[in-house]
């Protein structure tokens, strides 16, 4: 789907790059799709780049009905199931993963008293004046909340250590050019 013209089937929330801030595309706007990633979709459009969330993806001309909202079985470890759902959220202006960016810190799941299971990830962005952050961790928080057997999920923003390019994986430099 990435590099296609539509045009929207009705207004439509929409996340502006890079400031964050909430803004409406009005039913009729003309967008290119730059990148389809984890469930959302950052498009061009006259006004710059802004990213459409799942639930707002049939003003696309897309069937929410194609992705996945339900919980999701775990076969094997946790942990493991956490950091592969991880791997599915992506920075809008970057086609690499959170996990290959090395902007997770820090994955810790946890067994309560009372039985629940909840999980805590500490990341960082590319740049700490970034404006997406809050939606980048709320999307973290999103993906990890679907696994079946997790009961709570926090992701937490961290500047310490500061993020640098020599954090980012073996596949993330590979997809970014960069080996």
């Amino acid at each position: 789907m990435d590099q296609r013209e539509l045009t929207l089937t009705r207004d439509c929330d929409a996340i502006q790059i890079p400031s964050g801030s909430p803004i409406i595309l009005p039913l009729g706007t003309s967008v290119v799709v730059t990148q389809s990633l984890g469930g959302t979709y950052t498009v061009a459009t006259q006004a710059g780049l802004a990213r459409i969330d799942e639930k707002d993806i049939d003003a696309l001309g897309i069937d929410p009905t194609e992705l996945q909202t339900e919980k999701k079985t775990v076969d094997g470890s946790l942990e493991e199931a956490v950091w592969e759902q991880l791997k599915t959220v992506f920075d809008p202006e970057i086609p690499v993963n959170v996990v290959d960016l090395g902007l997770i810190y820090d994955c810790l799941v946890d067994k309560t008293e009372s039985g629940q299971t909840n999980v805590k990830v500490k990341m960082t962005l590319t740049a700490p004046g970034c404006g997406m952050g809050p939606t980048i961790a709320a999307d973290a928080r999103q993906k990890v909340l679907i696994l079946d057997g997790v009961d709570e999920a926090e992701v937490d923003l961290v500047w310490d250590p500061p993020w640098n390019q020599s954090m980012i994986s073996e596949a993330g430099r590979m997809k970014l050019g960069l080996v």
